[in-house]
C-alpha cells in the first residue's frame, strides 16, 4: 500500500534561488497520473500551487523539489516515480548504496552500482567503461519512457554522480554530460546539475570523468550511510558542494606544511584527488595552483617581515626562495614594494 509521509516541513521558499524547472515537477505529477493517484498532497508538501504547475516557465527551489520527491516516492512507494515497468519500493536506492559502500575504491563502487541496478530493473541499464584516461557512465534505454524520459535520465545520472561524490567526499569533476534529446527550454539548468560541457542530441545519456578518479578510496562507512540516507535527495537535486571550498583546503595545507606539500602531486595525494582533477576543480573555482602558492608565500613573508627581525635573506629561504634577489622581485610583484620598504611601512 502507498505510504503517507509525515507533516509538512518548515517553509521551503525563503530567499533560496528557484532554479529547478517546472518540467521536472510536472514529471512527478505524471507519476501520480500513471498510478491513478492525486498529486495535491505532494504539491502542498512542496508548497507548489496548481497555478505555478501550469506555468511552463516557472521554477522551484531545490528544497521544494526535494520535498516533492520525498513525499511522492513514499506515497506512491516508487523511488523511480513511474519511470519503469514496475515500482521500485521505498529503500531500493538505499540498497544500491549499501551494496557499493564497502568497496575499496570508487571504480569498484561504480561497477557494483551498475551491476546491482540490473536487479532493480532492466528498463534502464547502467554501464561503466574505461578508455585510456577517460571513464564513462552510459545509460542504455530498453523501454520508451515517453514524457518521463528527460526526468528519468537526468535523475538516474544525478543519483550515481551524487553518491560517488559523497562516497569519496570530493566533487568528481565531469569532463562532459550527454543527453539523447534536443535541448529543452530550461537547458540553462543542466550546467548547474552537471558542471562541465553539456551535449544534447547525443546517441546515449551519460557522463565522462578522469579515469584516475576511479582509484580514489571510499571515505564513508555504514554509520555515515545511515545518516546520509535520511537526507539523500539533496545529492540528486544539486551537485555535491564540498569541494567548492577546495581552494581554502589547499591554502590550509600549504600553510601547514608547504615544504612537504608544495607540489601538485603531494597536494593531490593529501586531498585524495588525481592531479588532473585538482587542477580542474581549482579552475572551476576560478583560481590556479600557482596563484594559491604565491598567495600563501606572500602572506607568510609579510608576517615574518612585520613580526620578526629576521634578515630578508632568511625570510626568503623560509618561504621557499633560493635567494633574496628572486624573493625581492616576487615580493615587489605581490605588494608593489620591496621587502625592506614593506617592513619600514613606507607608503
Amino acid at each position: 500500500m502507498p505510504r503517507t509521509p509525515s507533516s509538512p516541513p518548515a517553509p521551503l521558499r525563503g530567499n533560496r534561488t528557484a532554479a529547478t524547472p517546472m518540467a521536472f515537477v510536472r514529471a512527478v505529477a505524471l507519476a501520480y497520473e500513471r498510478y491513478g493517484a492525486d498529486p495535491r498532497g505532494a504539491l502542498q508538501q512542496a508548497q507548489i500551487t496548481p497555478a505555478e504547475l501550469r506555468r511552463s516557465e516557472a521554477r522551484v527551489t531545490a528544497a521544494q523539489m526535494e520535498a516533492l520527491c520525498a513525499f511522492a516516492m513514499q506515497e506512491l512507494d516508487d523511488e523511480a516515480l513511474g519511470w519503469f515497468s514496475r515500482r521500485l519500493p521505498w529503500g531500493s536506492y538505499g540498497m544500491l548504496c549499501r551494496a557499493s559502500i564497502t568497496s575499496p575504491t570508487l571504480g569498484v563502487a561504480l561497477k557494483r552500482w551498475c551491476r546491482h541496478h540490473r536487479l532493480l530493473t532492466d528498463d534502464l541499464l547502467l554501464q561503466l567503461t574505461v578508455d585510456g584516461p577517460l571513464a564513462t557512465i552510459t545509460l542504455e534505454e530498453n523501454r520508451r519512457f515517453g514524457a518521463l524520459r528527460e526526468f528519468c535520465l537526468v535523475t538516474s545520472l544525478r543519483y550515481l554522480h551524487g553518491f560517488a561524490c559523497w562516497a569519496v567526499d570530493s566533487r568528481i569533476a565531469l569532463r562532459d554530460a550527454r543527453f539523447p534529446f534536443a535541448a529543452p527550454p530550461h537547458r540553462d539548468v543542466y550546467p548547474v546539475l552537471f558542471p562541465g560541457a553539456v551535449q544534447f542530441d547525443a546517441a546515449q545519456a551519460g557522463f565522462s570523468f578522469d579515469a584516475q578518479d576511479l582509484a580514489m578510496p571510499l571515505r564513508r562507512d555504514e554509520r555515515a550511510l545511515q545518516s546520509m540516507l535520511q537526507r539523500a535527495l539533496p545529492l540528486t537535486v544539486l551537485p555535491y558542494r564540498r569541494d567548492r571550498l577546495l581552494a581554502r583546503r589547499v591554502r590550509e595545507l600549504l600553510r601547514q606544511d608547504a615544504a612537504r606539500l608544495g607540489t601538485a602531486d603531494a597536494l593531490a595525494q593529501a586531498l585524495n584527488l588525481s592531479v588532473r582533477s585538482l587542477h580542474r576543480q581549482l579552475k572551476d573555482e576560478g583560481v590556479g595552483l600557482q596563484a594559491l602558492k604565491d598567495e600563501v608565500r606572500r602572506d607568510q613573508a609579510c608576517e615574518l617581515l612585520l613580526r620578526t627581525d629576521r634578515p630578508v635573506k632568511q625570510v626568503a629561504q623560509a618561504v621557499g626562495f633560493d635567494n633574496d634577489k628572486s624573493f625581492a622581485r616576487a615580493f615587489r610583484q605581490w605588494t608593489g614594494k620591496s621587502p625592506n620598504a614593506f617592513r619600514r611601512g613606507d607608503a
